[in-house]
């Protein structure tokens, strides 16, 4: 009997430290060109941590691993919903497609804790709006901090009673009441900002009262900065005014990034945290200097930054990994030698022939672009310079069967070798790249040697991807008609890191 006992207890050790989360569901009406996809909402780095297809009858299943227990943001067909996980749970998710992220419902080990958030924010939302912030802020100092806490005193008698209703976990409450807080504060520092003006007295500040209230409501600083983004909004107000006076001071040439003249400023900041530093100076860097834009003189500032000024190693490590998807390998750097595999299931290995530098295209069935946009262009690249280069289409499908369906069907007129990356969009090939499904299609070139020669590109009309092919194979490629240079409008806003509430 103690040997049964013993292999009950270490089954459900392992079961209560588990980090996978399971999904299934189903979204009537869902189609299979659209993708779901799971966010942790309270990092710095907003990088999906899986892709689930849709299949015709809109059911889906998939199962990631969830770095923290708490709020995760899920996507689908462009919109997003809320959703409050922990590892080692199995959910379901269903709802009509259409209805989404309005309607749907969450069944399973997520139920109570998810019908919890949805009780509550309805009774939050259905209060807030009967809230005039503008009267509000209007107020003079007592009759505003009056204000402030009744509001804030009523809602968390909603949060209470959603509580009261659907047995949610501690931890699931606790989140709610945290944002409560967070809100309030957030609307403390609207009125502290605004109100010098609306009083007609420049020199308005705070009473004491007024800033021992704050202190109260940020007494669990440290859980605030690590599940609260709405909190980091806050610290941020608070500090924007002095920010920009500094900014002024020490930028008169207006050419230094905002992360450099950021970093510096909390270095004055002897009084701020730590912690606080690195989620401040993370949100600053993820919002505006790591993107496709971003010049490598400039990059190479943000990693000196990371390196240097970031202390808290999950913070680094996050940042360090979107800075490594926006800007992609290095030039230099070898192809990563996962598994590729060809239409009749033989091995592919990248760059084999060393004969011809290859331009490689990443793609799948289920975006936008591949058909309409992408193809046409790609039909003329590839015959222009097939004499002195070569052309390997990466398919990161769901399944081998679905490669063959559409590397057949869109590419089988264009010289080029077609291979599958096993298990698609999170396959080990898409991991070693940082290849995301924003990031389709792209484009990178290699030289003869296997290396990547390139940075990835995503519009085959980029004037600097038609010099690098020129530049690889020695020809001229004719001006490109206007009618033929292409924009992938969705690469732009999709590869900037969204703030983790959205």
């Amino acid at each position: 009997m103690s040997k049964y006992f013993f292999m009950l207890m270490i089954a459900f050790v392992a079961m209560s430290c588990s980090k996978k989360v399971e999904v299934t569901g189903n979204f009537a009406g869902g189609s299979p060109l659209e993708r779901i996809e799971f966010i942790e909402a309270s990092g710095v780095a907003t990088l999906p941590l899986i892709n689930i297809g849709v299949d015709a009858k809109g059911n889906f299943s998939g199962s990631f691993d969830a770095p923290k227990d708490g709020m995760y943001i899920m996507s689908y067909a462009g919109k997003q919903a809320m959703i409050y996980l922990k590892g080692g749970q199995k959910i379901n998710i269903s709802g009509e497609a259409a209805n989404f992220p309005t309607k749907f419902t969450v069944t399973g080990d997520g139920k109570k804790n998810n019908d919890f958030l949805q009780e509550a924010t309805n009774l939050i939302q259905t209060y807030a709006a009967k809230i005039n912030v503008g009267e509000l802020v209007s107020k003079d100092e007592p009759a505003f901090l009056k204000e402030a806490e009744k509001i804030r005193s009523e809602l968390e008698k909603n949060i209470d009673k959603a509580a009261a209703k659907t047995s949610p976990d501690s931890d699931v409450i606790q989140w709610k009441k945290d944002e409560l807080n967070a809100s309030i504060l957030g609307l403390m520092n609207q009125y502290e900002m605004n109100r010098p003006q609306a009083s007609q007295n420049p020199n308005f500040k705070v009473s004491k009262n007024f800033t021992d209230i704050e202190e109260k409501l940020r007494k669990d600083d440290t859980r605030l900065l690590k599940n609260q983004p709405i909190y980091r909004n806050y610290l941020l107000g608070k500090v924007s005014k002095e920010f920009q006076t500094f900014h002024d001071a020490n930028n008169k040439g207006g050419t230094e990034i905002s992360s450099v003249l950021f970093s510096n400023f909390l270095d004055t900041k002897k009084d701020m945290p730590q912690l606080a530093k690195d989620y401040l100076l993370a949100y600053v860097m993820t919002t505006g200097d790591i993107s496709p834009s971003t010049t490598p003189e400039n990059a190479a500032k943000v990693s000196k930054i990371i390196d240097e000024k970031i202390k808290d190693s999950e913070i680094k490590k996050d940042l360090k990994q979107i800075q490594f998807v926006i800007s992609g390998p290095k030039i230099g750097d070898a192809f990563p030698t996962a598994k590729l595999v060809k239409q009749d299931g033989g091995d592919f290995k990248m760059g084999a022939s060393k004969a011809k530098p290859t331009m490689v295209l990443f793609y799948a069935s289920w975006n936008p672009y591949i058909a309409e946009a992408t193809v046409p262009v790609l039909k003329e690249v590839a015959k222009f310079y097939q004499s002195k280069m070569d052309f390997v289409f990466v398919n990161l499908d769901d399944t081998k069967d679905q490669f063959v369906k559409t590397s057949n069907a869109l590419l089988k007129d264009i010289p080029g070798t077609n291979v599958y990356a096993e298990n698609g969009m999170n396959s080990q090939i898409a991991k070693d790249l940082g290849i995301y499904g924003f990031k389709l299609p792209s484009f990178v070139v290699l030289d003869k040697e296997g290396k990547i020669a390139s940075k990835f590109f995503y519009n085959l009309g980029d004037e600097e991807l038609i010099k690098v092919l020129d530049k690889m194979t020695g020809l001229k490629a004719p001006e490109a008609a206007p009618e033929v240079t292409l924009q992938n409008d969705l690469v732009a806003p999709s590869l900037q890191p969204a703030p983790a509430t959205k």
